[in-house]
């Protein structure tokens, strides 16, 4: 049996991740901060699924967190298959009058944490000429977000780090994807602390469940990279690109102003 570590385990996307995994039936290694939610995770997870389950309960941005991560795991004799880096949060507001604390933690929890599991996991995929990560990124990726500034620009770097991972790895047998949801069904507007004018969206909301459905999809493909979202979304994404940014700039700073 294989086994894959979720980081942001415990709720959102983390969790489905670990539920569908669970039903193909691979190991887990789950991490987050609320180490209630992973043992209820878990007791769900064991009652259903013959698997086993190990919790650390960890803050990553914490410093040498993912030392910590990796020294645990390698402690217990495991060899992590799949790498899922999910743990993240954003934060609403004009960045000059922000929390700076709560900007520079978005930084080390969607970058840095990232960035050192990855660069501890993925030597030891190679030395087997196997593995497989998943680095879940945003839509928010494709063009520079005013009032979403860090949030936006961590999921930037997530997307070209991941793609440039994807290069690099392949012909070790490792397959790196980046996953990139439009608007889903999560608490992230709450955690992010938007206006309630803001919080909605005129694109498809997806589930939980189909992020993760389409993505473990597009790593069995070998895709170095999948946007998960309607149409609406999927031409946004390719706008961002071509639309001069001056204007693209001013557009967004007038639709995400509170």
């Amino acid at each position: 049996m294989s086994t894959a570590l979720i980081t942001g385990a415990s709720s959102g996307i983390g969790k489905a991740f670990a539920q569908q995994l669970a039903a193909r039936n691979t190991n887990l290694v789950l991490v987050a901060r609320s180490q209630e939610k992973l043992y209820q995770l878990t007791k769900e997870l064991q009652e259903n699924f013959h698997i086993d389950i190990e919790i650390i309960v960890k803050d990553l941005t914490e410093p040498h967190a993912a030392q910590t991560v990796f020294d645990t795991i390698q402690a217990k004799g495991l060899t992590i298959d799949l790498l899922i880096n999910n743990a993240g949060f954003g934060d609403y507001g004009d960045f000059a009058s922000s929390d700076g604390d709560k900007q520079v933690k978005i930084v080390q929890l969607n970058i840095l944490a990232l960035v050192d599991l990855t660069h501890k996991f993925l030597p030891l995929m190679r030395q087997r000429q196997s593995g497989s990560i998943i680095n879940v990124s945003s839509i928010t990726a494709f063009q520079p977000m005013p009032y979403l500034s860090v949030y936006a620009a961590s999921k930037a770097f997530i997307v070209s780090f991941s793609q440039a991972l994807w290069a690099e790895n392949r012909a070790y047998g490792i397959r790196v994807l980046v996953t990139c949801p439009g608007p889903i069904e999560t608490n992230f507007f709450t955690q992010a602390n938007f206006p309630p004018s803001l919080a909605g969206s005129t694109e498809q909301m997806f589930t939980s469940e189909e992020v993760v459905q389409q993505s473990l999809k597009a790593l069995d493909n070998w895709q170095p990279a999948v946007v998960i979202g309607d149409v609406k979304t999927q031409i946004r994404t390719i706008l961002a690109r071509i639309v001069p940014r001056k204007i693209l700039l001013n557009m967004l700073a007038r639709s995400f102003k509170s």
